[in-house]
C-alpha cells in the first residue's frame, strides 16, 4: 500500500478553502495531501503590450515556491535577480491552461493574474496550482459578474490537473514526492471535467514506457481530474 493507505488510482486527500484572503478577487487555499499553494486572483484595468490597442484582455499566472516550503529552505528567485526557470515554466504552464477555457473577448481592457504561491510541497506543486488556480480564476470573475462587469461568467469550463507516474512498475495516480522522486516514468496532466485534454507533460525518467503504460497513465489522469472537479465543485456552491 502507499502513504496514508491508498489505492494506485486513489486522489490524496483534497481541500478547498474559498476565501483565504480578503484583497483579492478571488482566493483559494487548496491542499493535496501535504502540498498547500496559495492562489489568489488579482483584476486590473491595464493590458500587457501585445494587446495594447484590442479589444480583449488577459489571463495570466504567476508562480513561486515559498523558502521554507520544503525540509531544505529554498532560496527566492530574488536572490538572483531573475525568475528560476522551473518557476517560469509552471507559470507559463498555469496561464495557458487558464486562459485555455475563459472568454478573453468579454476582458476588455483587463488583466487577471492568479498568483500561485507554495506554502509547502509534497509532490504535483503545478497540477494543484492549476486546480486551485482555476477555482480562484471563476470566482474573480463571479465577482465581476455581480458586480455588473458580466452578465456570464468568461471561465466557460472547468479545469483541473493531475499527475500519475509509474512506480515500481505500477501505474499511480497522484503521485506525492516520495513517489515522484523515484518514479521511472512521470506525467502531468490537464483536462477539461469531461476529459478532453488541455496539455500533457510526461518523461520516462528511468526508461522507456509502452503505449498500455501510456494508455493507463492516461486513464488515471482522467478519473482523478473528474474526481477534483466534483469535490471542487462543492466549494464553489458554498461560495455562492
Amino acid at each position: 500500500m502507499r502513504y496514508n493507505n491508498r489505492a494506485r488510482d486513489e486522489l490524496r486527500p483534497v481541500k478547498f478553502t474559498v476565501g483565504y484572503c480578503d484583497y483579492p478577487a478571488g482566493s483559494v487555499l487548496v491542499e493535496t495531501g501535504r502540498t498547500r499553494v496559495l492562489c489568489n486572483a488579482s483584476v486590473e484595468d491595464r493590458l500587457p503590450p501585445h494587446l495594447i490597442g484590442g479589444t480583449g484582455g488577459w489571463v495570466t499566472a504567476e508562480y513561486s515556491m515559498l523558502p521554507a516550503a520544503t525540509l531544505t529552505r529554498n532560496r527566492r528567485d530574488i536572490s538572483s535577480m531573475k525568475l528560476a526557470p522551473r518557476s517560469a515554466e509552471i507559470q507559463r504552464l498555469i496561464g495557458r491552461a487558464l486562459r485555455s477555457v475563459t472568454d478573453l473577448g468579454m476582458l476588455s481592457g483587463m488583466t487577471i493574474t492568479v498568483d500561485c504561491d507554495v506554502i509547502q510541497a509534497d509532490g504535483g506543486t503545478r497540477t494543484a496550482s492549476i486546480t486551485g488556480g482555476w477555482l480562484a480564476l471563476w470566482l474573480a470573475c463571479e465577482k465581476l459578474k455581480k458586480d455588473g462587469v458580466f452578465t456570464v461568467n468568461p471561465v466557460r469550463e472547468e479545469i483541473a490537473a493531475v499527475s500519475a507516474g509509474i512506480v515500481n512498475g505500477e501505474v499511480l495516480l497522484d503521485l506525492d514526492y516520495s513517489e515522484d522522486s523515484r518514479a521511472e516514468a512521470d506525467f502531468n496532466m490537464v483536462m477539461t471535467a469531461e476529459g478532453r485534454i488541455i496539455e500533457l507533460q510526461g518523461t520516462g525518467e528511468e526508461r522507456p514506457f509502452s503505449r498500455s503504460e501510456l494508455n493507463g497513465l492516461l486513464d488515471l489522469g482522467t478519473k482523478g481530474i473528474c474526481e477534483l472537479c466534483r469535490s471542487r465543485r462543492a466549494y464553489m456552491k458554498r461560495s455562492l
